[in-house]
């Protein structure tokens, strides 16, 4: 990799990085600590500290450890893992409106899975951690799909193009998820709808054990291939130049970003723009280079996701707002900004 443009940033500039990754960290704390007394049953601050040294009352311990933490955490576990995925999409078409939803792999993952919580109901803990597999399926089959229907011979993989077949094949596929939940029982319809709306519905420690190791492996992987995505952002023609096996790269991080929706998505349902909003605001904050960008958009999708999950939870008590519709009255004026602004 030595052989690869490093693209070092100068002592003033690695300053500010580092200043923003703490400030964008205590923020993270500070909303961890928001949330975790937010909900229907609320706990004061000190309540929150003195459960946390292991000195609540039982009732405090139960909704904080049993249904709070956990669901927390997967919060920031998903807004890391759809940030990093969209980067790397973003860095791997050099367009920036691809993210895992508008490429239609967030919806071939949630096919997946829906298709097995509808016949499979999920009360024991291995079809838990099967879920992640099966989305990564779904998401790998409507990632080549896409790939396919994009591609042309006499030049290449058009960023355009890949952004309006994408949206055209999520389109689709959120067609047949629709057939299928209309075949469900009441019950389960309702679920599924709440589900595809963008609701995290694994709310336990199960949920944040099969998310984790995919998290765990993936966005460091992402991080090590920083260097690899600057260099695809001069083009194929100059990546080909520095000696870099391009189409073996492309894949490897392709492969990366899909594996990391797909496992958000087994545990959030229909979440998007979450892979849109974060690459920007990291690259405004610290700009394009990858080795600082990859770790600010991971942290700032965690924030805005934690954010999202927290408002979702409080503005409608003892109702609550799916996180997914949150964050898409967020994303969606912005993905219009930046449509607008894009050359067709």
């Amino acid at each position: 990799m030595n052989r690869f443009l490093p693209f070092p940033p100068d002592k003033p500039r690695r300053s500010r990085d580092v200043s923003i990754l703490i400030l964008l960290a205590a923020l993270i704390v500070i909303l961890f600590l928001v949330s975790m007394n937010t909900g229907f049953m609320r706990l004061s601050p000190f309540e929150v500290l003195h459960t946390l040294s292991g000195n609540g009352t039982r009732q405090q311990q139960l909704i904080l450890f049993d249904f709070r933490l956990p669901r927390i955490v997967i919060s920031l576990l998903i807004g890391a893992g759809f940030a990093v995925a969209g980067s790397i999409l973003q860095g791997l078409s050099r367009n920036a409106l691809a993210e895992p939803s508008t490429l239609g792999i967030n919806a071939g993952a949630g096919f997946a899975v829906l298709i097995f919580i509808s016949f499979v109901p999920a009360t024991t803990a291995a079809p838990i951690f099967v879920l992640p597999l099966l989305a990564l399926a779904g998401a790998s089959l409507t990632a080549a799909l896409v790939y396919f229907l994009s591609y042309r011979r006499a030049d290449g993989l058009s960023p355009t193009r890949l952004i309006l077949i994408g949206i055209a094949v999520g389109a689709g596929i959120y067609a047949f998820q629709l057939i299928l939940s209309l075949r469900l029982d009441p019950q389960n319809y309702q679920f599924v709808a709440i589900w595809l709306a963008g609701k995290i519905w694994g709310g336990d420690w199960r949920f944040v054990l099969a998310l984790l190791p995919w998290i765990m492996i993936f966005v460091p992987f992402a991080c090590y291939k920083a260097r690899v995505l600057n260099v695809l952002n001069l083009g194929d023609e100059t990546s080909k130049g520095l000696g870099m096996p391009l189409e073996r790269e492309r894949l490897l991080l392709l492969a990366a970003a899909v594996a990391l929706a797909g496992a958000c998505v087994s545990v959030s349902g229909g979440i998007g723009f979450v892979g849109l909003i974060a690459p920007h605001l990291a690259r405004r904050l610290v700009g394009p280079r990858h080795q600082i960008m990859l770790p600010v958009a991971a942290l700032s999708g965690a924030l805005l996701l934690l954010t999202a999950d927290t408002i979702g939870r409080w503005i409608l008590q003892p109702a609550e707002i799916p996180t997914g519709i949150v964050v898409a009255i967020i994303g969606a004026p912005y993905f219009l900004y930046l449509l607008a602004k894009s050359k067709a």
